[in-house]
This record gives C-alpha cells, structure tokens and sequence, in this order.
C-alpha cells in the first residue's frame, strides 16, 4: 500500500530505488550511500542494492541496524518489506558474532557460537582451517589466519580479529614540526591506528585524491615508529612517495629504499610498484620479487591504490596476518567483485570522508562535470554499424570528431591548465598532431615522464595528453580541465581516478572542470553513465548535452543526470 510519496522504493531483494526529483532525494542519497551500493541510474530513477559487506562496513562505522531500518522506513514510499528487515538484521548481527584471539600460548582462538562454529566447520572449505578444541572456541594455525578470514567472510561471517600484531623493526621518524595535518587526516590516523584499540592496526582509508592520502600514510607512519613497506601503482608514485616522505618527515634519504625499475634498493623505509611484485620471466616461474615482503621485518604495509591489489598481492597477503597493513584509496570499488577480499585481508573501511564534505571546505576543487555528445560523421556511423562488439567501442571512442570540441573545450578555458586524458594511443596521437601538444604514454622513458610531468607544473606546457599512465597518482596541483576521449569500457575505478587529476585545491580561483566526450548513440554512452555511477554517489551531477557548435561554445545543456 501507498504511503505519501516518499523519495525512496525499497524492494524485497534489497535494491532501492531513489527518484532524484523527490525535494529530499539529497538528504536520502547521503544516507543511503552509508550502506548501500549504487549500481545504477536510468534517468532520475537511481537504484543501490544494500550488500552483505556494504552493512558490514556500516557496522564497523558503529551504525546500527535499527538506525537502517529506521531511516528505510522513514523515506519509503511503501510499508518496508519484511525481508529487507530481515537481511539488514542477520547481517548486521553477523559481524560481532566471531572473534579471533591470540591465547596465553600464543596460539590463535576462534570463539563464538558452538552452533555456528559447528556448522561452519562442516563447510569443505573451513574444516581444514579449524581445530576442534573445547566448546566455543577452534584452534586456529597462525599460518592459516588469513585464509580462514577470506573463507569465513565468503561464508557470510566476518571475524573480528583481536590476535594483534607484531611491532617489527622500531625506526626512528617524526613528522617535521612545521607539518600542519588537518583535522579529517588526523582522524583517520586515529580510527587506523589506536594503542587501546586489539583491532586497530589493520583497515582501508577511503579519501579522495588531491585530500592528502600520502601524508595519512606518512602519519601512520610516524605513530607506529617501525620499518614500513609501501607498495604503489608506478615508478612515478614511487619517486613521489620518497619525496613526501623526506620533505615531511626526519627520514635521510639513506634511511628510503627504492624497490623498482633498475634500482632494488631494500631500507628501513622501502616504496615499490605492484608490477615489479607480481613480475615474472613465465607464466609458469615463481614470483621472484614477491621476497621483498620477508626480506626485513615489516611492522608496517602501506597499499597505496589498494582497488588495484593484483591477486599474486591478495595471496601473499593472506599469509602477513600479523603485520599491520594500511590500505589508501579513492575509492573501494573493484570491477572484479574482490571488495569481500580487501576486507577481510586488508581490512573494513575505517574512514570515509564524502567528497563533497571536503569540497565545502575547500580541501579540493569545486569541480563541473560534463558530458559531451558527438555525433559520427556518416561514414563512420556505416563503419560502425557494420563492426560488432568490441571493434565498435573501439570505433566510438576514436571518433574523429571529438577532436573539434576538444579543440573549443580547450578554448572556452584558454589559461587554465588542461589535461587530455585516453586510452588508446593512436587517438591520443592523432590529437597532439591536431593541438599540438606532447602525448605523454607508457612508451615513453620514465625521466621524459617526469620532465614533460615538469613543465607542465611549471606552466611552461598548457596542454598534456596523457594516456592511462597518468590514472593513478601523478601530482599535477594546477590542472584545472580534464577532457576525456575514451576509457576502459565502464569503469569506475577510472572515472574517480581521472577527474582526481583535477581536484587538488588551487591557490586563487579553486573550480575546475571535468568533461567525458562520447560518440552519441552508441555503446559508448552506456558506459558512460556506469563510469559516472560512484561520483554520483558522491554527490556529483554530469550536465549532459549533444554537440552543437553553435549552442555548446555558449554552455548549452540539455539533460542532468
């Protein structure tokens, strides 16, 4: 039965649907987005489904399950069904209800329920992790305790785990007394890492880029005062890792390790790429760089872009339960379904600041999101109609007609700093012949990176196109305008890292702008709109509009998804 109109539709298998039109569609999007997911968003119909692990983070988050159900009730347009009730109270109970200690014989404990442990141990996939012991509790090996968390998380049974961790090599670093860390960072420093706290030490720091994730990192650091391993996305990270951490900390360059590329240097302090982990000569050999993880004693593991953890990373992981691990991203999305996986090995969301929270207070830019729609030229549309799945996409995205508007894009916003950001490189070199500007790729030597990353910052190149190598943690604190030209297909991951090129707080005027230019009427706009899906649910709005030379150079918008 009908109550009156209300903002949200709550269905019996956990999706909701939110109308965006509804005066207090903000206020329910906020909270939703708390512990829901949003999958999708059809016009002004937006819908999120509450998951398994979004409850449990909430649950670490200290909310409660009558505080959901309250709130569904209240923004409902319907009577809440009894099933959504259900799910979100067996969920929520579930966390909480098994414990992982360390005993007076330092062996590990698993207590709980003796129902629930003697049902879970009948499972072909815990049994052999558990040890029958006394009622209550299971003898657990310290080798087998990650596994056993991966195994008990899939089984719909998140442990709590209070074995603790060891402390590793102590090392000496401060943070320099003219470092300022702003409030939301020294929060998170807190709710990672908390003496009284046995299950602090472990967990994910969600923050947007341009918000300060390395420094988080660096303070992590400095309260824990033990040798750290930092593993990142790229060489460039790498190299800017270092120069954080000698610029904010007491750390001598000898003190800081370089685990990439040509140099295997392993220090106190030791930063390296994923790829150089999970490096081998065949498909077949051993991951030979993966001894990195024992070469010293680890009181600490930083996973900077921990959304990119390749597999060989998880798998090693599971067996460095008792050193605390530190994951930093934008955002927890994985388009491989592994957020079960980053929780129970790294571990729950411990923090996570809305990006529009820190946007209202000026720690990133106030960013305009836009996307542009560009017709084929008739003999492409022929050419694309004749072409099947993947070839079309491809098509799309090389639509040589978005040259043009990226041409008067660049114009409208002539002496702001741009970025002309895609995936494949014969389009990205096809536009710096046409705007004559340097395509910065993964062809290119690391020192020519840095040295077109240099000019850029020093103004001296107004325009850089860049292809995938500059998703991830590249420092361009001036770029203003970022267009897009293509992406890998409808990935959301990508999407929160581009317009991250962009966010970082600019001195004078703080706005910046973020355009996606797609071929319209094709497949590519599709992927569009699930590319869009987690900014949405931060709070941003994508102004949509077809290409119309003579409209859009006067900010012509048609549609607002």
């Amino acid at each position: 039965m009908r109550r009156e109109h209300r903002p949200l539709i709550v269905q019996s298998d956990s999706t909701v649907l939110l109308d965006e039109r509804h005066p207090e569609a903000e206020c329910a999007r906020e909270q939703l987005s708390r512990f829901a997911d949003l999958t999708k968003r059809p016009g002004h119909i937006h819908t999120y489904r509450i998951t398994p692990l979004s409850l449990w983070n909430a649950a670490v988050a200290g909310i409660t399950h009558e505080e959901i159900i309250r709130f569904l009730t209240d923004y409902n347009s319907y009577e809440l069904p009894s099933k959504v009730i259900s799910h979100v109270q067996l969920m929520m109970n579930r966390y909480g209800q098994l414990k992982l200690e360390r005993t007076e014989h330092a062996e590990l404990r698993l207590s709980g329920d003796e129902s629930l442990l003697s049902e879970l141990s009948a499972k072909s996939a815990l049994g052999g992790l558990l040890l029958t012991t006394r009622e209550g509790e299971r003898l657990v090996k310290p080798e087998n305790r990650g596994a056993l968390k991966q195994e008990l998380a899939r089984a719909g049974y998140p442990v709590i785990d209070l074995a603790g961790y060891r402390h590793g090599e102590s090392l000496q670093v401060q943070l320099r007394p003219d470092l300022k860390l702003r409030d939301y960072q020294k929060r998170a420093i807190d709710l990672f890492y908390c003496e009284e706290r046995m299950d602090g030490g472990s967990g994910v720091l969600v923050l947007p880029c341009g918000a300060g994730k390395t420094v988080i990192g660096i303070g992590a650091m400095s309260r824990l005062c033990c040798d750290t391993l930092i593993l990142t996305s790229n060489v460039t990270s790498v190299k800017q890792w270092k120069r954080e951490l000698l610029d904010k900390t007491t750390l001598s360059p000898e003190m800081i390790g370089e685990y990439a590329g040509t140099s295997k240097r392993v220090n106190p302090v030791t930063i390296a790429t994923y790829q150089i982990l999970t490096h081998r000569k065949q498909n077949m050999d051993d991951f030979e760089h993966m001894k990195l993880f024992s070469e010293r004693n680890w009181g600490l593991i930083i996973y900077d872009e921990v959304h990119l953890l390749p597999a060989p990373v998880f798998r090693m992981t599971a067996d460095l339960q008792a050193t605390r691990r530190l994951g930093l991203t934008a955002t927890l999305v994985r388009e491989d379904g592994r957020e079960t996986d980053v929780f129970s090995l790294i571990g729950p969301k411990r923090f996570d600041l809305p990006w529009k929270v820190l946007e209202e207070q000026s720690w990133i830019a106030d960013v305009t999101c836009a996307e542009i729609r560009v017709p084929f030229a008739a003999e492409e549309r022929e050419k694309y109609e004749a072409a099947s799945g993947v070839e079309r996409l491809r098509i799309a995205s090389e639509n040589k007609a978005k040259a043009e508007a990226v041409k008067e894009l660049l114009q409208r916003h002539t002496g702001k700093p741009a970025l002309v950001i895609g995936q494949y490189l014969t389009q990205l070199h096809d536009l710096s012949d046409k705007l004559q500007a340097p395509v910065l790729t993964g062809e290119l030597p690391h020192m020519e990176r840095e040295r077109l990353y240099a000019s850029f910052k020093a103004g001296e190149i107004p325009v850089l196109i860049v292809s995938k190598v500059a998703n991830f943690a590249v420092d361009l604190p001036d770029a203003a305008v970022a267009i897009q030209v293509s992406g890998s297909y409808g990935s959301r991951q990508e999407e929160a890292q581009r317009i991250g090129r962009i966010l970082r707080p600019k001195q004078h005027d703080n706005t910046a702008w973020f355009y996606t230019i797609v071929t319209e009427g094709t497949k590519e706009t599709e992927f569009a709109r699930k590319r869009q899906l987690f900014l949405l649910e931060q709070g941003y709005q994508y102004d949509v509009s077809p290409w119309n030379r003579a409209d859009h150079s006067e900010g012509h918008m048609e549609e607002t998804v």
